[in-house]
């Protein structure tokens, strides 16, 4: 009986302490997480980090993208569609992100997966006044390369042409963390 009440004890104190140093140890995780754009925005760091595979893609007005010719310019690669809610609902942040860096070196280019082209791209763009670049993937082509299985997916390749970070899901693109992250890339 008195080894089972020193055990319990013994158990209960434990937890107690466990769960003070928990306490004691989650604000400052958070401080830090809040000061770190790649975790605010949770971002994943490729392990190892690699080359981003090289592409070219066409624009709706029939323009050639090479990922070559960005070379020495951040990029801020993101595959989307039209029929995604999630990628209309980013897209706007997208532009102001692009409007923002473009004189500084940022590069936003959104490769459509659409299968139908063009002829869907172009309303959207209008309609959403889409200034910065877009690919066309009808086939998935580039969309394969980067193993994308989701959309909207986001790479950001540094000036070195190394896939750095990378965003599976909507993100808010425009906001303190974004410009933070955009800020020392540009670096």
């Amino acid at each position: 009986m008195y080894t089972a009440s020193v055990k319990y004890r013994l158990v209960l104190a434990l937890l107690i302490l466990l769960a003070a140093l928990a306490w004691a140890w989650l604000p400052s995780r958070v401080k830090v997480s809040a000061e770190d754009p790649v975790a605010a925005l949770s971002l994943i760091r490729p392990k190892p980090v690699k080359e981003a595979p090289e592409f070219q893609v066409r624009t709706p007005d029939e323009r050639t993208i090479r990922l070559a010719d960005l070379r020495g310019k951040v990029v801020f690669l993101n595959f989307w569609a039209t029929w995604c809610e999630p990628c209309r609902e980013e897209m706007p942040a997208m532009e102001r992100l692009h409007r923002t860096y473009k004189d500084r070196g940022l590069v936003v280019l959104a490769i459509s997966l659409d299968a139908q082209g063009a002829s869907v791209v172009k309303p959207f763009t209008k309609q959403f006044a889409i200034t910065f670049p877009i690919g066309l993937d009808p086939k998935m082509a580039v969309r394969e390369s980067y193993g994308v299985w989701a959309v909207p997916s986001t790479f950001l390749i540094d000036k070195h042409g190394k896939r750095v970070l990378f965003a599976n899901g909507a993100r808010e693109w425009d906001g303190k963390a974004a410009h933070r992250l955009i800020e020392s890339l540009l670096k």
